[in-house]
């Protein structure tokens, strides 16, 4: 019906009296439809802001339990962010060019043009492993530069003292760089005198100037005169130096038409820039090393801690990878555990919704009501989680800072970390609460009250349905894809399968679950009484309640599964080829300083020896594609010697003959890599030696063991002109049948000249493993992984536990209102978290089995591997803390429902 003055206004129309109104009243006639329609709203706003404001009240804890996990979400985002930053702004540090005031110096990057498929030209980069030199008539042009007011070529050689302690090799112009100043004593005069670092004297007893000590760099042990003594400020972390006249250093380098790097001192009052602008402009094309297509930098200010460290950018972008890829899990399982615990608490509140729906509030007053709920909810989770990603992310860090790549912290990166983690969470929480209640605020008045009383659906939905299926569908896909593949190929497809299962699970968590009561109910009921059938009872009439609850749990074991098995599955599998590889009896090391290559030559003559090989590690650059997209890998390789080859190592050739392997065009090749290359003996490999050098060696050898001794292996000669420093690491021993002892002593006498520090021991598959054991920042990057990703899932499995426990305590009352023991709810609950358990680390087991099988077959040839004790140790978290999340809020809360009969 019209209103009175609708009727009144269409009168006035009819009868011409509108014409004869007056402006003003005309003009307040017409706006009064607006001002209802802007009342009707604000109205609805207000109700809305009621019901936000009365239902956090009543829901305090299921809230409480969102906001734990919310906020843990935010602060495990927010540390990512904030290691991620900081790592992206780190640098070497400035520690041996301190006094100069520019490093020329070659660029270690590569890149690698390719077009993908349907693509425009993409480009991948790398950063080179070993030190790329510049050819020494460079040294002249920068000397002769404007505003260069000394120009030093500076090399460095490994050295160690006769009593094996590490030093390094420099000339003594280049001290200037550093700087270090004479403290006592003179500079050397001639090739058989040195400076001692003060920092050497210290560490131990050293001679005084005039006295005399025993060194050895390129070859046995020699005498020199300690001429003076120098010191300096800016020592930094690396080993003391031992300074000898230039002409003995450039000997001792072994690369006399190449240096490593230029320092150069500006004339006063020659800023960096205007340095920079006139060492750039001298510089002739092609001056770096023979073979290479790379240019030459100036380097100046903080960037020339590049010059001194030149693999740590390269680990850094390792880091960064690494990083990247487990960020991407983050993010993935914060947005699972964020949409999970807010659907549980708004699913617990489906009856009231419906209630509310039904008496007549609207839709759209719903929705703003859940959005507000969760919005209010999602800002002190933002803010907990902000405040906490702050010290969660210097933890991190401190785990992956090194001295040759301290991870700095600027000004404005806590608060950007902190921000990023709390607004993304802040941004998802209200569209995933208003999603979640759709199902309830959709329903026409009518229905809402018959769905008010009923019973929850035990299946998921269509939609629900058919995204778990595709995606099951797609792991196990992604798994079989991996089966095909090797590397990180192989690694990446079986992280998406594993990825995908899990988030299979979650979407086909009803279905999933009811599989598992079928086989775990009846053994429940029988083992647990009444206790058990209530138990059983209670998750058959509530499936997607037990499919929630033990989500998290899947999420927990099959990501942690995955991360602790990959690396044993590999290290066990590399093992197993270098032992059978290893046909040495003994081995020699010399720690740090290797040993050269006369030392291999000098235990060939030993007596009781009947072969030696000199094994020198170094790594290639190998372009290649992946799913068409340019890719450059950085491969670790060895060195050896073919002469005596067969009796000390054996990569198990299985096409070729290793007795080629000579001279500088010669390698062997995996025979993984040699498949995906396409290559055989007698073909050729495209590949960049450790200092960019491009060479085409051809196939002499395929062997099996490449697992164990890496995918390429190249005679020593080959890479001994391309590698920072030209020293074995260790020296391969054969012996005769029944002569260990006299033979390792023969070995002793026979290294005796090379000095202190050599060690001759039994030979182990360690000493040829091209993957050496763990180091710490594998160790850093997997406590990262496992540690915080880990322990974030596992409070998102309390968090969720306890919202549910909270949400049952209607339940809870209504059995003590009709007769269950307090005893008899205890053991129940007990027994359900059991239920819990077992079907998660069951379910979890083989979700992390999929991929992982997959992983290991196509990398390995194996069975993936975990050891036991890993295993018990994620059964007992998962355990204590589905207990946490059951029995402690049951308890808090059964005060007055477990505590005592209600009534």
């Amino acid at each position: 019906m019209k209103s009175a003055a609708m009727r009144s206004a269409a009168t006035r129309e009819r009868t011409g009296t509108a014409a004869q109104e007056p402006p003003d009243v005309r003009q307040r006639r017409k706006g009064t439809p607006a001002r209802e329609a802007r009342g009707v709203r604000q109205g609805s706003r207000r109700a809305s802001a009621f019901l936000a404001r009365r239902s956090l009240a009543t829901h305090r804890r299921a809230w409480a339990a969102v906001i734990v996990a919310t906020g843990a979400a935010a602060a495990l985002i927010g540390a990512f962010a904030f290691v991620v930053g900081s790592l992206l702004v780190a640098a070497p540090p400035v520690q041996r060019y301190a006094g100069a005031d520019a490093v020329v110096a070659a660029d270690q990057k590569v890149s690698y043009t390719a077009k993908p498929w349907g693509s425009e030209p993409q480009t991948a980069t790398a950063y080179l492993p070993e030190r790329a030199r510049l050819d020494r008539s460079v040294l002249a042009a920068v000397a002769g530069a404007d505003g260069v007011a000394k120009a030093v070529a500076d090399d460095s050689v490994p050295v160690s003292t006769g009593d094996g302690r590490p030093a390094v090799g420099r000339s003594w112009p280049s001290a200037v760089l550093t700087p270090y100043e004479l403290a006592e004593g003179r500079a050397p005069g001639d090739a058989t005198e040195v400076v001692l670092d003060g920092a050497l004297t210290a560490a131990g007893p050293a001679p005084a100037p005039g006295e005399r000590i025993v060194l050895r760099a390129d070859g046995t042990t020699r005498t020199y005169t300690v001429s003076g003594i120098a010191r300096t400020g800016h020592g930094g972390d690396g080993p003391p130096a031992v300074f000898f006249t230039e002409p003995r250093l450039t000997a001792l380098a072994g690369h006399p038409g190449r240096i490593d790097a230029i320092g150069v001192v500006a004339e006063p009052g020659v800023g960096p820039k205007a340095l920079r602008e006139a060492i750039g402009a001298v510089l002739p094309e092609n001056a770096g090393v023979a073979g290479s297509d790379r240019g030459v930098r100036v380097l100046t200010g903080a960037e020339r801690g590049e010059a001194e460290h030149v693999d740590a950018l390269g680990g850094r972008g390792d880091q960064l990878a690494l990083l990247g890829s487990i960020g991407g899990t983050v993010l993935m399982v914060a947005l699972l555990v964020i949409a999970s615990t807010l659907s549980q608490a708004i699913h617990q509140r489906s009856g009231e919704l419906a209630l509310l729906r039904a008496v007549g509030a609207s839709p759209r007053q719903l929705r703003s009501a859940i959005g507000r709920e969760a919005g209010r909810v999602s800002a002190v989770a933002a803010l907990l989680g902000g405040l906490g990603a702050v010290p969660l992310g210097l933890a991190m860090r401190s785990l992956l800072t090194t001295g040759t790549l301290p991870l700095p912290v600027p000004w404005w990166l806590p608060p950007a970390a902190a921000l990023a983690g709390g607004l993304l969470v802040a941004l998802l929480a209200r569209p995933v609460a208003m999603l979640a209640a759709r199902s309830i605020t959709r329903l026409r008045p009518a229905a809402a009250l018959g769905a008010a009383a009923a019973d929850e659906p035990s299946e998921p939905g269509r939609f629900r349905t058919v995204a778990g299926v595709v995606l099951a569908f797609a792991g196990i896909s992604s798994a079989g894809v991996a089966t095909a593949q090797s590397g990180p190929a192989a690694g990446a497809a079986a992280s998406g399968a594993a990825l995908s299962l899990v988030i299979a699970v979650a979407l086909l968590g009803p279905r999933i679950a009811r599989i598992a009561l079928g086989v775990l109910g009846r053994p429940l009921r029988r083992a647990g009484g009444v206790s058990g059938f209530l138990a059983e009872r209670a998750a058959s009439a509530h499936t997607r309640r037990l499919a929630t609850a033990f989500t998290p749990i899947v999420l927990v074991v099959a990501f942690v599964c995955v991360q602790l098995a990959a690396g044993p599955t590999l290290e066990r599998a590399a093992d197993r080829q270098a032992s059978a590889a290893l046909r040495a009896d003994l081995v020699a090391t010399a720690g740090g300083a290797g040993l050269p290559a006369g030392a291999a030559r000098a235990v060939r003559e030993a007596p009781g020896v009947t072969a030696a090989t000199g094994v020198l590690r170094s790594a290639v650059v190998l372009a290649d594609r992946e799913a068409g997209e340019p890719v450059l890998s950085r491969l670790p390789v060895l060195g050896v010697e073919a002469r005596g080859l067969s009796g000390t190592l054996d990569p198990r050739v299985t096409a070729g003959d290793l007795d080629r392997l000579t001279g500088l065009d010669a390698v062997a090749v995996g025979a993984d890599r040699a498949k995906s290359l396409k290559v055989g003996p007698g073909d050729r490999v495209a590949l960049r030696l450790g200092d960019g050098t491009r060479v085409e060696p051809r196939v002499v050898a395929v062997y099996g063991h490449e697992l164990g001794l890496g995918e390429f292996l190249f005679p020593r000669e080959a890479l001994a002109g391309h590698v920072s420093a030209a020293r074995d690491g260790v020296v391969l021993i054969r012996t005769g049948a029944g002569s260990d002892g006299e033979a390792a002593a023969a070995v002793r006498k026979a290294l005796a000249p090379y000095g202190g520090g050599v060690t001759v021991r039994a030979a182990t598959a360690d000493d040829v493993r091209i993957a050496p054991p763990v180091s710490d920042g594998d160790n850093a990057v997997i406590v990262i992984g496992v540690g915080v990703i880990g322990g974030f899932a596992l409070l998102a499995v309390v968090s969720t536990l306890a919202l549910i426990t909270i949400g049952r305590r209607g339940e809870f009352r209504l059995l003590r209102m009709v007769g269950t023991g307090r005893r008899q709810l205890r053991r129940m609950l007990v027994l359900e978290t059991g239920l819990v358990t077992v079907a998660g680390l069951v379910i979890g087991t083989v979700v992390a089995a999929v991929p992982l099988t997959a992983f290991a077959v196509s990398v390995a040839g194996t069975a993936p591997y975990l050891p036991p004790a890993h295993y018990g140790v994620i059964a007992g978290a998962v355990a204590l803390a589905a207990a946490a999340g059951t029995l402690i809020p049951g308890a808090a809360g059964g005060r007055f429902v477990l505590g005592r009969r209600a009534g």
